[in-house]
């Protein structure tokens, strides 16, 4: 049977709370320790990059960042490589936030490189993602330079027990029986993006309480057919 694709996309934003570190604890607690209390008037201006293939949660955390840094008042600068119009450098920007720059275009990495020269100018941190450490980036010099100028961290995607672990235990949080046969069947025909796993969780949760019936494969199935 052909493997399903999945991407429902998150329930619920991304958070530093709904992290799941596993190898990444360090990256989180730097993050954690960068963003402090909402009174905090300065914080560090080094730049952060973290960097990994999918899945290891890099746009999770930089999203989380900036849900963070509006939750405490804060405005953010976002750049990624979908962005084709981007605001104008703000002073008033708590930081500037940049995802998979490693896609980006020739025209993106120069606005990434000038918002990085103002922020570094106004004593402002960057913090980036790539798919590649900063050596290996096919990005113009100067911005790989600025890049790897800070505090860089590998990030790694959970692995299949650490995976089965977080969503055991969302499972159970939802009141959910997740036998292990349902737990297989998830795995090996849906992608194994936990943010997908655990919308794919919430999704067989309303779908069980709507048609009364435990969850089971053939429900995941039927529930497939009806959507």
């Amino acid at each position: 049977m052909q493997q399903l694709v999945l991407d429902l996309g998150l329930p619920t934003g991304p958070s530093l709370q709904n992290f799941c570190a596993g190898a990444n604890e360090a990256a989180l607690a730097h993050l954690k320790l960068w963003l402090g209390p909402a009174d905090l008037t300065r914080r560090s201006p080094v730049p952060s990059y973290l960097w990994g293939g999918n899945a290891c949660g890099k746009t999770h955390l930089l999203q989380a960042m900036g849900t963070a840094l509006q939750e405490q008042g804060a405005r953010v600068g976002w750049l990624d490589a979908t962005v084709q119009v981007a605001p104008e450098f703000d002073e008033s920007w708590a930081c500037v936030l940049m995802d998979d720059v490693h896609a980006f275009s020739t025209a993106q990495q120069q606005l990434a490189f000038n918002w990085f020269v103002h922020a570094q100018t106004l004593q402002m941190a960057v913090l980036a993602s790539g798919s590649l450490p900063p050596a290996d980036l096919k990005l113009r010099d100067d911005l790989r330079t600025r890049l790897s100028g800070g505090h860089v961290f590998a990030l790694q995607a959970l692995s299949e027990p650490e995976g089965r672990a977080v969503l055991r235990q969302a499972a159970d949080v939802r009141g959910i029986a997740l036998s292990d046969e349902v737990m297989d069947f998830m795995l090996t025909r849906f992608s194994r993006d936990l943010g997908s796993l655990m919308a794919l969780l919430a999704l067989m949760d309303g779908y069980a309480l709507q048609t009364r019936r435990a969850i089971t494969i053939p429900l995941i199935k039927a529930m497939m057919d009806n959507t």
